[in-house]
């Protein structure tokens, strides 16, 4: 009976022993046997899964801007132009540097402000030709001149300043001129040769303010302007006084 009972207190025992990490077992005064449960394995030490990094948000790339418009870069202007060398003449009707291809994209580039500006200075009545008006056939002319109607492209202002004048430049579909009239004595200071000699005379050139709209290629901002320029406008006789010659 106690075999019995031993049998099966040690069966209940390797159960238990089965069922934990670890069990001591003394059997009559024999020295503790250590069981450990094969089914118990040590735990794996606990790996932190890796942060999760967001990615950046999108930002988009900035739209594409187009270059600006080209702008040219101003030209020098001397303070005497080239065509002013071979002449006495306080303009130019012909000049080799004159800048069409400047004045062209200024023009297009300003050209509702600039609009504005030429209207001011273009209504030139040029009906009168240079033949002197039909009406005058008969109107004697105390001193030679010489009369045309002109368009310059660089003209001295009053204040002695040379400035390109805007003149047959080509801007959507419209062209821009500046036409006014001159005339010139051609016997400046000489007495005046239908005045009789007991009369002191003297031709004498006359003159006239004339606006021009100019073209200034150091304005960045806008190189457009009208300024004043003086012009031989007619030729008078200056009669003085009357002496008797003995």
């Amino acid at each position: 009976m106690a075999l019995r009972y031993l049998a099966l207190l040690s069966l209940a025992v390797a159960v238990l022993a089965d069922q934990t990490s670890h069990v001591s077992i003394s059997l009559g005064g024999a020295p503790a046997v250590s069981h450990h449960g094969s089914s118990h394995h040590a735990r794996t030490s606990y790996h932190h899964q890796p942060t999760y990094h967001t990615q950046p948000s999108y930002h988009p790339q900035p739209s594409y801007n187009p270059a600006p418009a080209y702008q040219p870069q101003p030209s020098y202007e001397p303070a005497v132009p080239e065509c002013a060398a071979n002449t006495n003449k306080s303009w130019c009707l012909q000049d080799d540097h004159y800048p069409t291809y400047e004045i062209k994209h200024a023009a297009e580039y300003h050209y509702e402000k600039l609009l504005s500006l030429y209207a001011d200075v273009a209504d030139l009545n040029t009906e009168l030709s240079v033949d002197r008006p039909n009406t005058l056939d008969e109107e004697t002319y105390l001193c030679p001149s010489e009369t045309a109607y002109v368009r310059p492209l660089r003209a001295q202002n009053t204040e002695g300043k040379w400035r390109v004048v805007v003149n047959n430049i080509d801007v959507h579909y419209q062209t821009l001129t500046q036409t006014t009239r001159i005339e010139e004595c051609l016997t400046s200071a000489d007495a005046c040769p239908l005045v009789p000699d007991c009369y002191e005379s003297k031709c004498l050139q006359k003159s006239i303010y004339h606006r021009f709209l100019v073209y200034n290629p150091y304005d960045q901002y806008f190189p457009f302007a009208i300024e004043t320029f003086k012009l031989p406008a007619s030729c008078a006789c200056l009669l003085g006084a009357y002496t008797i010659d003995h």
